[in-house]
């Protein structure tokens, strides 16, 4: 009702393109290509509230970086066992929300909650 088309468009070209991750298959693949450019995982509780809110303030902070990173998105209720395998994996403690940069195979960053931005992003990409 009070949206105009000019910021709706405007808004649709500044959304974060996600790639949902939900094998080992695919979490293999991020890791090995974490040797060419960042992989960034946002790990989000479907059932708390302030995951939602701070994806939400991510999306909205969105800056053009995608040519540099790749975005993963892995919804924690549907995929325990890969959340799992992230936190044996890469030695970081599992939190929801919680944002990893994997870079040359390894955990080179990792915030949760409030502490995740594009601010404390943009160093590691």
């Amino acid at each position: 009702m009070f949206s105009n088309k000019e910021n709706s468009s405007e808004e649709s070209d500044n959304r974060l393109k996600w790639s949902h991750i939900h094998s080992i298959e695919q979490l293999n693949a991020l890791t090995d290509n974490s040797t060419g450019r960042p992989q960034v995982i946002f790990k989000h509780s479907t059932s708390c509230g302030i995951s939602s809110m701070v994806l939400r303030s991510f999306e909205k902070q969105y800056q053009h970086v995608e040519e540099m990173v790749d975005f993963y998105f892995l919804n924690i209720q549907q995929n325990r066992a890969l959340s799992n395998e992230i936190v044996n994996r890469f030695g970081i403690r599992h939190e929801s929300p919680q944002l990893l940069v994997i870079k040359n195979k390894i955990a080179v960053f990792n915030t949760s909650h409030s502490a995740i931005s594009y601010a404390s992003l943009e160093q590691y990409v």
